[in-house]
């Protein structure tokens, strides 16, 4: 099953550490719904604008997925609302252009520049809420001076 054109389901909530673990990491109808408006609003469009593939490191991930890598409790994944992509050596747009076309042309809930250096994140967090409204969000992730990750708000 596909979420969008260019988006398949197993490709949304592929999980290592699921595997490992041997977690259910199968999402729900409600999932499903929310993953496919999120799909349409940010994923189709930049597979679109790029015309090239948008790696994923993380989409969906089911309650029990989210406590094992210590995701946040509030995580956007978990409802299907959020992914990772990670374009990093895969020939395509950079982390960076993901990042700059996300801000300046896409309706999104929250945009993450994580971690990474201030020309370039490691990976990009995006989300779009289900029923809305967007808040605009654009933060920035970086770890404090005990290694606790904070967010502050994004500038360029």
């Amino acid at each position: 099953m596909n979420l969008s054109e260019n988006l398949s389901v197993a490709e949304f909530s592929a999980s290592n550490t699921a595997k490992r673990r041997g977690i259910d990491n199968t999402p729900k109808d409600a999932h499903l719904e929310a993953a496919k408006e999120l799909a349409k609003h940010i994923f189709q469009p930049l597979r679109e604008h790029f015309a090239k593939p948008i790696w994923l490191s993380s989409g969906y991930r089911s309650e029990a997925l989210n406590k094992a890598i210590g995701g946040s409790k509030t995580s956007q994944h978990c409802k299907g609302e959020a992914m990772d992509i990670d374009m990093d050596g895969k020939g395509g747009p950079t982390n960076a252009e993901i990042f700059n076309y996300i801000k300046e042309n896409l309706n999104f809930d929250q945009l993450i520049w994580e971690f990474g250096t201030k020309t370039s994140p490691d990976w990009v967090h995006v989300s779009y809420k289900k029923g809305g409204p967007q808040r605009g969000q654009i933060l920035r992730a970086v770890r404090n001076s005990a290694g606790k990750t904070i967010y502050e708000p994004y500038k360029a």
